[in-house]
């Protein structure tokens, strides 16, 4: 299993998800910048996630940003309405509940009849680098002073994240044995999408169907850029597949973030870094919990993070010098977009 020096977030089934300090790579001797950024590239390479404690993101910085979320999504719905989610090039905007299916599949007409039959219990609003041409985001700022406000926490929380993704790539960089900047001018554009969450109360008997399918917040699934920044409530819900093919729980820890890799991370590293299937369900009662007849809301905040659209994606340095490249180069804007397209 994991080095005794390596703490553990996770471990069952077989699946070791380690529990990092990164202020040791911010702030760190250059001994322990290199065994922290050694501890997160295993943690990649073995469980495709991990989490982060101490990552340099203020906690005042994230309750800001889970309150402003959730009185978001407490707006009238034709407000939400008029901030739709309006295609797969821009991926920003508000999308309702059931509109969106995440799944394994790829052809459109499998994934819109398991939307239909299974659809996922949640409603989102992506939020894109701002000043993109031709891709605006969708601010409730027109409608209120309270929205001119959220518009100004999300983008502070865009930047600080932004500069998260840069300094853990530069930790799988130096990980990896190249130089730590290796990966900055594929981060410094912040092609990246912050994406709000709200996973609506539900009644119990939602989750107990007697036709063979399991009703989920959000389908059994793989992330489809680099690496996903996932904040978490209390509530939990997280489950991650394990090499024993069962799903874990990835219980929220306070103060941590749940970094995992996504498929094009997998695809750049040649498949040494892995991309693992995860799921929302609802969280299981914990000992002496009542919730009556309806589950409580969950809240969630994703950074998915990825490499500047305009970039060429190709095998990393030294992932393929004993093994062959397993993939052609894509452009990473392209290939993001096909996934998207797919999704919705």
């Amino acid at each position: 299993m994991a080095p005794a020096t390596v703490d553990s977030a996770v471990e069952k089934d077989n699946l070791f998800i380690p529990l990092i300090d990164f202020s040791l790579f911010l702030n760190g001797t250059p001994a322990e910048k290199k065994a922290t950024a050694d501890a997160l590239l295993k943690g990649f390479q073995q469980a495709g996630f991990i989490y982060l404690k101490n990552h340099g993101i203020p906690l005042t910085e994230v309750s800001n940003v889970f309150s402003s979320s959730a009185e978001f999504f407490k707006r009238p719905q034709a407000q939400k309405d008029e901030l739709e989610w309006y295609s797969a090039k821009a991926n920003r905007g508000y999308t309702a509940h059931g509109r969106e299916k995440v799944t394994q599949l790829a052809d459109k007409g499998d994934v819109e009849a398991l939307r239909a039959a299974v659809p996922d219990l949640k409603e989102s609003l992506e939020i894109g680098r701002e000043g993109e041409e031709g891709c605006p985001n969708m601010w409730p700022d027109k409608f209120d002073e309270e929205g001119k406000a959220f518009k100004k926490v999300m983008l502070q929380f865009h930047g600080l994240c932004k500069g998260l993704h840069v300094e853990v790539m530069r930790a799988i960089a130096l990980g990896l044995g190249i130089d730590a900047a290796w990966f900055d001018s594929f981060t410094d554009q912040g092609d990246n999408t912050l994406r709000l969450l709200h996973y609506p109360a539900v009644k119990r008997d939602v989750f107990k169907r007697d036709d063979g399918l399991q009703q989920v917040r959000a389908g059994e699934h793989t992330d489809y850029g680099s690496l996903t920044l996932l904040f978490q409530d209390d509530r939990g819900g997280l489950q991650v597949l394990s090499p024993d093919k069962t799903f874990v729980d990835a219980t929220p820890i306070p103060g941590t973030i749940v970094v995992n890799a996504g498929d094009l991370l997998a695809r750049w590293s040649n498949d040494s870094i892995k991309s693992t299937k995860h799921r929302v369900v609802e969280p299981p009662l914990k000992k002496g919990q009542e919730i009556g007849d309806t589950y409580p809301p969950r809240y969630s905040v994703a950074y998915f993070c990825n490499p500047n659209f305009d970039k060429f994606i190709d095998a990393i340095p030294g992932t393929y010098e004993s093994v062959s490249k397993k993939y052609e180069g894509v452009n990473s804007g392209e290939y993001l977009v096909r996934r998207l397209e797919a999704t919705y």
